[in-house]
């Protein structure tokens, strides 16, 4: 019987003919190579994977009908091939649409679909965008406060916002945690979280935390009339996790913090729950392990559509460059974008940043952004309430008419001075894109 090499339930197709309103829509780079072979069938292997992520096996059975693969099977919507000077290699950009009736708005089953055995396909797959049909998009909440809610509960309209880390990442006693967090609350951070790493341990309950910071806080706030947000971790086994937000916001919890390692179905348990009224970080550590296979960008939209209210973003400047300059920035964009009725989730560009990077990150990421410091903070060298301080003083810096290091020379920012004496600051580079030859570049008389 005659058959065609190509499926054309999968083939025959484009991202303009598909209903997009009930598909979700996975982007991939793949670069592939068959070392000493002169014809490289680069659809075959697209095919295979395709049917992986929907109906099909390696060998097809009776029962996988030309219909029944026209309504569940991905199709290929977008093939850009590559050029390469290697007769043997393969790359493409790659668009597989995945229709909605194989699993309804279930996030869990849709990542089994886009990011699941096609891995083992290609040795050099990634995952670099997902468009999510209306149908899908409408069956999430997304984040209860995101940006404007969370500018609403702490009274600040434009600015950025600081974040203190609190280290070390474990071991502390509650009034140990307490402490800290009153020196920098009274310094005028705005927000503070437990670290990712943060657990019950031996001598630290997360409920003694809670109450021993929350005394810290109600303190410092009849000193500066400032009662900053506390994101507690309760990160947990999904089930344990609930009743953990539940007793810590009947305890007075005002924010939480889960990891990504708990997954997006648990993350959207937690803020789709109408009972767990206060923000929730999305912490994205473990995120890392699969960076290689799927994009940050991807990672954000995800997490937002599962309601984290501000999540942490890898940035190019910090002491772990994870990933290049466009894909941090570009991470921002997809929390920040407009998508359906989703609210937009703050960006937090992390790991070992200090106030001489305010300049740098607040022109890249823009005014939406949570600045996040542990030791760039705490280090300081005159202490916790300076470091707390030292960062109000290096945004206002960056958002001044006034260059930076003059902002800093005043004498009322000593703090920011003292940081920038440890720490230094960076001046951003330029690529001299637009005129290429520098000796070309206006130059600007002195007034």
């Amino acid at each position: 019987m005659y058959e065609t090499y190509y499926n054309p339930e999968i083939f025959v197709q484009t991202f303009d003919g598909i209903d997009r309103d009930k598909y979700v829509v996975a982007t991939y780079y793949m670069d592939d190579c068959l070392p000493g072979e002169d014809f490289i069938d680069h659809f075959a292997l697209v095919q295979a994977m395709a049917l992986e992520g929907s109906t099909g096996t390696w060998e097809k059975v009776e029962e996988d009908t030309a219909e029944m693969r026209d309504v569940y099977s991905s199709k290929l919507v977008g093939y850009f091939e590559i050029p390469t000077d290697d007769p043997c290699r393969k790359a493409a950009m790659v668009q597989l649409a995945f229709p909605m009736a194989a699993w309804g708005n279930n996030i869990t089953m849709m990542l089994l679909a886009i990011a699941g055995n096609c891995f083992a396909y290609s040795p050099t797959i990634r995952l670099v965008d997902v468009y999510l049909g209306k149908q899908f998009l409408d069956g999430f909440a997304g984040p209860k406060f995101g940006v404007p809610g969370i500018r609403q509960l702490l009274g600040v309209e434009k600015r950025p916002l600081s974040l203190h880390i609190i280290k070390p990442k474990m071991g502390m006693t509650p009034e140990q945690v307490a402490d800290q967090c009153y020196q920098t609350a009274i310094g005028g951070v705005d927000m503070m979280k437990d670290d990712e790493m943060t657990s019950d341990v031996a001598n630290c309950n997360y409920l003694d935390r809670l109450k021993a910071v929350n005394a810290a806080l109600d303190k410092a706030e009849k000193e500066t009339g400032k009662r900053p947000i506390y994101l507690l971790s309760i990160t947990h086994e999904p089930e344990k996790m609930k009743e953990r937000a539940y007793k810590a916001i009947d305890a007075g919890a005002n924010g939480l913090l889960i990891t990504y390692s708990a997954g997006l179905g648990a993350l959207r348990e937690i803020t789709e729950d109408p009972k767990i009224n206060v923000p929730v970080m999305l912490h994205a550590s473990h995120m890392i392990a699969q960076m290689k296979s799927v994009s940050w960008p991807v990672n954000a939209k995800l997490c937002r559509l599962c309601g984290a209210d501000l999540m942490l973003t890898p940035t190019m400047w910090s002491s772990i460059p994870m990933v290049s300059l466009e894909e941090g920035i570009r991470t921002s964009h997809m929390q920040l974008a407009p998508l359906g009725h989703i609210k937009p989730t703050f960006a937090m560009p992390c790991a070992g940043v200090y106030p001489g990077l305010a300049p740098i990150l607040i022109g890249e990421y823009g005014t939406d952004l949570v600045i996040p410091a542990g030791g760039g903070m705490l280090g300081h060298p005159d202490g916790y309430t300076a470091g707390a301080k030292s960062w109000q003083q290096a945004i206002a810096g960056a958002m001044s008419d006034e260059p930076f290091v003059e902002f800093a020379k005043r004498p009322e920012n000593k703090e920011l001075r003292r940081a920038i004496w440890k720490w230094g600051y960076l001046e951003r580079p330029k690529s001299p894109w637009l005129r290429v030859a520098p000796k070309f570049h206006p130059k600007h008389m002195e007034l």
